[in-house]
């Protein structure tokens, strides 16, 4: 066992009470020893300037945790937009290909049924005792453009030679031609009497144009219809 002997008591009371007074004695003695106001100046700013960055970067972290979630949302949204627009192009372009295929089929099928008309709308106005030799077109199919678009007609001159036995139903063939509203232009080119078979009849010559009539005038039917 050792004994240790303090031959100067009075410095250890004086140390054992002293610590928080020899720190507070060694911060005024740096505050003494820094006569510069420049140093003290620059050393307050950067204080100042650590401090606002420590705070600039939590408030930073808070507002970029707070985004996540919206940034998320924003992307889901931006990939369901973009399929609604993929969907949006397809569709449209399947309506072109359509639009295009129905524009072909009808530029086919335009002058398909004309010469139907032709001969029902003659036939209807044809008198009796009144008969057709020649039928013939004189011009190819035409469109005649007129201010509306959906308006616009496709036109065909015709030629028609024929006989009758009677004058006046010539005439009347004439005026029946006119009043269809398929057909329009009638022209009488030739009239003259003729001896066929021994016995005198007209022979004439028409010509006419074949339009498309107004919708009012067109009537559909179904191409079956169930038989009992």
């Amino acid at each position: 066992m050792m004994i240790t002997v303090n031959l100067r008591p009075g410095q250890k009371r004086k140390a054992a009470g002293s610590g928080t007074k020899q720190i507070l004695d060694r911060v005024k003695g740096l505050g003494t020893k820094v006569k510069d106001p420049f140093l003290v100046g620059s050393a307050a700013a950067c204080i100042g300037v650590a401090a606002w960055l420590g705070w600039a970067f939590v408030s930073n972290s808070t507002k970029f945790n707070e985004l996540g979630p919206r940034l998320e949302a924003a992307r889901d949204d931006q990939k369901r937009f973009d399929n609604l627009l993929r969907q949006k192009r397809r569709a449209e372009m399947i309506r072109d290909s359509l639009l295009s295929q129905i524009s072909t089929i009808r530029g086919v099928d335009g002058d398909r049924y004309v010469w139907p008309h032709v001969l029902d709308e003659v036939a209807k106005a044809l008198p009796p005792y009144t008969w057709l030799t020649t039928m013939s077109t004189q011009a190819a199919p035409i469109v005649v453009d007129t201010a509306d678009t959906a308006s616009s007609r496709r036109a065909m001159t015709f030629r028609m030679e024929g006989r009758t036995m009677d004058l006046q139903a010539y005439t009347r063939f004439l005026r029946q031609l006119e009043a269809s509203p398929w057909l329009y232009n009638v022209t009488p080119l030739e009239a003259k009497t003729i001896v066929e078979k021994e016995r005198p009849v007209t022979q004439f010559i028409i010509t006419a144009s074949f339009q498309r009539a107004d919708s009012a005038y067109i009537r559909t039917v179904p191409l079956s219809q169930s038989v009992r």
